[in-house]
C-alpha cells in the first residue's frame, strides 16, 4: 500500500497539470478521483500498520478491525469524490469543448503504467481493505485504457462531446462498484457473517459429531474481512467423563481446523444442564 500510495500521489499532481493543460473534462475529473485514492490509500496505510498491534487488556481482539475502518472511509471518500465528479461532467455534455489529444494520449498511457503497477503491488492481499483498493486500481487501469481509445478517436474525429461522455460512464461504473464494496464492508462492521457458506459447513460439521446432540449460540463473524471468528454453545447427548470430553474436544478441534479461524470460543453444555447465556433459540 505504500508503494501504491506514492504512485498515485505523484500521478495525481501529474494529473492536475496535464488536465489544465490538455483541457480534458475526463482527465480533470479521474485527478479529483485520483486525489481521493491518494488520500485513501494514505490513510489505510497507516490504519492497517496500526492494526498489526498486539492484542491487550483493553483490545482483547487485537486492532484489526482498523483495517476495515479505513476501507470503510475509503468507500466513502470515492463516493464523494463521484459525485462530485457527475455535477462537473454532466454539464459539459450541453457545452462541450474540444481536449488537446496529443496530451490525452500520453497521460493516458503514463496512467495506466502507474495504476498497473500499483495493481500488481496490491495483487494477492487478503484484508478487505487490500482487496476495495486493489480492485479500484484496475478499474483506473482499464479506464485509462478507455481514455486512450477516446482520445485517438478524437485525435482523427473531433467530436468533444466524448470527452464528458467518457467521464460521465466511467465514474458510474466506479460508483456502482464502490457502493456495493462498502455495503459488504458496513455488514462486516455490523458483525454480520462474512460467508453463509461456510458458516452452514462449520454448523453441519458440529453437528456430525457423534456425541453432539444440537447447538446454539452459533455466531460467525469477521475482524477484517480475513480473520474470522467464532462461538458456540454443543449440546451432548448424555453426560461426558473427562476422558470423553477429551476426545469431544479433540474432534471439535478437528473439525474446526479446516476453516482456519482466528479466534474460536466453544462452550459444551450436558442434558439438561441450562444455558448460561439465555434458553437456547436454535440459532
Amino acid at each position: 500500500m505504500g508503494y501504491a500510495f506514492w504512485l498515485n500521489f505523484v500521478f495525481t499532481v501529474i494529473e492536475f497539470v496535464g488536465g489544465w493543460l490538455t483541457n480534458s473534462v475526463a482527465i480533470m475529473a479521474d485527478a479529483v478521483h485520483d486525489l481521493g485514492d491518494t488520500l485513501s490509500i494514505g490513510m489505510s496505510w497507516i490504519l492497517a500498520r496500526l492494526g498489526k498491534q498486539q492484542a491487550d487488556d483493553t483490545y482483547t481482539y487485537g486492532f484489526k478491525r482498523l483495517s476495515l475502518f479505513g476501507a470503510l472511509i475509503n468507500g466513502v471518500i470515492l463516493i464523494g469524490g463521484s459525485v462530485w465528479i457527475l455535477m462537473e461532467s454532466i454539464p459539459r455534455l450541453f457545452n462541450p469543448e474540444m481536449p488537446v489529444t496529443e496530451g490525452m494520449m500520453a497521460l493516458a498511457i503514463l496512467g495506466v503504467m502507474v495504476n498497473g503497477a500499483a495493481a500488481v503491488k496490491l495483487h494477492g492481499g487478503h484484508t478487505l481493505n487490500e482487496k476495495v483498493l486493489n480492485w479500484h486500481l484496475l478499474e483506473d487501469m482499464f479506464g485509462w485504457i478507455a481514455v486512450l481509445i477516446v482520445a485517438v478517436v478524437l485525435h482523427f474525429y473531433p467530436f468533444p462531446i466524448l470527452d464528458p461522455i467518457l467521464s460521465i460512464g466511467f465514474t458510474l461504473f466506479i460508483l456502482f462498484n464502490v457502493v456495493r464494496h462498502v455495503t459488504q464492508t458496513l455488514k462486516l462492521f455490523l458483525q454480520a457473517t462474512p460467508d453463509d457458506a461456510v458458516q452452514q459447513k462449520i454448523k453441519q460439521g458440529l453437528l456430525g459429531i457423534e456425541e453432539i446432540k444440537n447447538l446454539h449460540h452459533l455466531h460467525f463473524w469477521s475482524l477484517d474481512g480475513e480473520h474470522h471468528v467464532l462461538t458456540a454453545h454443543l449440546v451432548t447427548h448424555t453426560d461426558l467423563h473427562p476422558e470423553h470430553l477429551k476426545q469431544l474436544k479433540q474432534s471439535v478441534d478437528t473439525i474446526l481446523a479446516a476453516f482456519n479461524l482466528a479466534h474460536t470460543t466453544i462452550e459444551i453444555e450436558m442434558p439438561g444442564e441450562p444455558c448460561r447465556d439465555e434458553t437456547p433459540t436454535g440459532h
